[in-house]
């Protein structure tokens, strides 16, 4: 934003502080009249013919504007994903602590990447391995959805769960 002398426009649509209106002046009038009132003069519209200026107190906006971008960061949810490896010969046992980290995480509000990784001969074994992403979904289906279906990339096989929206 360009702020008093910064502006090399001959003309600009003022607005004055509390809102109103003021019409198209010169840039050197409209800088008098925000130095009179102890403001500055910035341009808010620069694309429009004329650009339009607003007379405000600059270091104030910039304040108020960083609180709440601050305020807006702060309220919003990162989500993160959070892995999960199984394998393709879990035992049960395993299998209901992993369930038990991934109920965790997805209740937590982070999606959950489920990955089986086939080392050597396991390859003959993938469709077993999507048994037990499949029954890994089944198990966690009160808090998560899947998102991304059971699929083999290269020696892993992967799948994405997404939390359940609370209402």
């Amino acid at each position: 934003m360009l702020v008093n002398e910064d502006i090399r426009d001959k003309e600009i649509r003022l607005i004055d502080a509390d809102g109103s209106m003021l019409g198209v002046l010169a840039t050197a009038e409209a800088q008098k009249l925000a130095y009179s009132k102890n403001l500055d003069l910035v341009k808010i519209v620069p694309n429009a013919v004329p650009p339009v200026c607003k007379i405000i107190d600059y270091g104030k906006s910039v304040f108020e504007q960083s609180k709440k971008q601050k305020e807006a960061k702060k309220n919003q949810k990162v989500v993160s994903l959070k892995e999960v490896r199984l394998s393709a010969t879990i035992e049960e046992h395993d299998f209901k602590f992993k369930v038990k980290n991934a109920y965790k995480f997805l209740h937590d509000g982070d999606k959950v990447k489920a990955s089986i990784r086939f080392k050597g001969r396991e390859m003959r074994y993938t469709v077993s391995g999507q048994e037990v992403l499949l029954n890994f979904a089944e198990a966690v289906k009160e808090v998560g959805i899947v998102e991304k279906q059971p699929r083999l990339e290269g020696r892993s096989m992967t799948m994405i769960l997404n939390p359940k929206k609370v209402l």
